[in-house]
């Protein structure tokens, strides 16, 4: 069994219809089964992709990128950087700390409030993030948040193991001074002993954060698939609020709908249908594929209005998306990645289905289906593509 090395300091379709993946050849590039062997590095190179997580800067289709490495750096300082990954990192056998083969990276949606303590959060949104070795092409693979898992031991926060909905694992590792930082730790390996994937790197996204992402873009475009009354917002003369807060207005309140049909959405609105799911057909499954379609809407506005060819708005989208993430980049600079990535383009972010996009369980509890298991065993073995362009039903119908 390979020994597990640390590597870190000490504590984001064609429009016409789903995107097809490209098939990935051996030709001129090494395949999955020949990939070179991985020097290892003082300094973590895969953290140069941490930027895709903000889905504004890894569509940069080739374009020149306006302005130094520099301005970048300054752009990107605030962004909060921890070890999010602990034993779930990949080892040397695994690839290590390079970018020459595949990168698998974790994003974790937290929908977190000044009123909620910070050890009580759970991590609704949990997305596998996979890039072939070819780094041609990005995928999105959602994981059920009702999925029944068993979380192992953490000692950081007392948890003595169990088996709960995977959404669970964030809490148990967050609480008794785990913090997020071990909330998410605890879900790598969760997601690891359940799956087999290592990761390379990781964020904590609070979604709440898209929102001045969003805003700063101007709008995204998102289609609503099915009529869905808000749970969370409602307006209080005509301005949208909070629920909780247009309560203590004490004034007529009005229901938040969001109708079928594609259409530019301000922040507010965009991430509030993305948070949806009690009402949806599908639940959970139905608000993954919404999540998704966000960040991909997210990734094609920001080569759309030029955002990634003019310095200012660049340098002003950084700065507020820094403040949406945790990133776990071994302290490598993120701007890194803006150079190393230009390949991947908006219509190359594939969304993909588990469990059919629909409920799966075994007569008691929520399980992941034989084909997603087989999905995931294929991110493993970087045959991703090979996979999807097998089983296209997997692909989602969001655009």
């Amino acid at each position: 069994m390979p020994v597990q090395t640390s590597r870190r300091p000490p504590a984001l379709d064609s429009p016409h219809g789903p995107t097809i993946p490209k098939q990935h050849t051996k030709g001129g590039k090494p395949g999955p089964g020949t990939r070179k062997k991985r020097s290892r590095r003082k300094d973590p190179l895969w953290a140069r992709l941490t930027l895709i997580l903000g889905a504004v800067l890894m569509v940069t289709s080739g374009a020149a990128v306006v302005g130094s490495k520099v301005l970048i750096d300054q752009a990107t300082g605030n962004i909060a950087q921890r070890n999010l990954l602990g034993d779930a990192s990949k080892s040397d056998a695994e690839g290590g700390n390079s970018l020459e083969g595949p990168i698998d990276m974790l994003l974790l949606g937290v929908d977190a409030r000044e009123r909620w303590a910070a050890d009580d959060v759970r991590a609704d949104s949990i997305i596998v993030l996979h890039i072939p070795a070819t780094h041609d092409q990005a995928y999105l693979i959602s994981i059920p948040r009702d999925t029944e898992a068993h979380i192992p031991a953490f000692k950081k926060s007392g948890w003595q193991g169990g088996t709960d909905k995977i959404n669970a694992a964030f809490q148990a590792g967050a609480r008794n001074g785990g913090g997020w930082e071990g909330g998410a730790q605890l879900m790598a390996q969760t997601i690891k002993k359940m799956t087999g994937i290592s990761f390379d790197g990781a964020a904590i996204i609070n979604f709440g954060g898209f929102k001045n992402v969003i805003d700063a873009l101007g709008s995204v475009r998102i289609c609503v698939s099915q009529e869905v009354e808000s749970i969370h917002m409602s307006y209080v003369d005509g301005k949208p609020m909070w629920n909780a807060d247009a309560k203590k207005t004490g004034k007529q309140r009005t229901p938040v709908v969001h109708k079928k049909g594609c259409r530019e959405m301000e922040g507010w609105a965009a991430l509030d249908y993305s948070r949806q799911r009690k009402s949806l057909k599908n639940g959970d499954y139905d608000r993954q594929q919404n999540q998704q379609q966000l960040i991909k809407a997210m990734a094609r506005k920001a080569t759309e209005d030029g955002t990634l060819t003019n310095p200012l708005k660049l340098n002003e989208l950084i700065k507020v998306a820094g403040k949406a993430f945790i990133l776990d980049t071994g302290g490598v600079p993120v701007a890194d990645f803006v150079f190393t990535m230009r390949g991947v383009t908006g219509n190359d972010l594939v969304m993909l289905k588990t469990n059919g996009g629909t409920f799966h369980s075994d007569g008691n509890r929520e399980t992941l289906s034989q084909e997603t298991l087989d999905m995931f065993h294929a991110v493993k073995q970087d045959k991703l593509a090979e996979f999807v362009f097998a089983n296209p039903q997997v692909i989602s119908g969001r655009k």
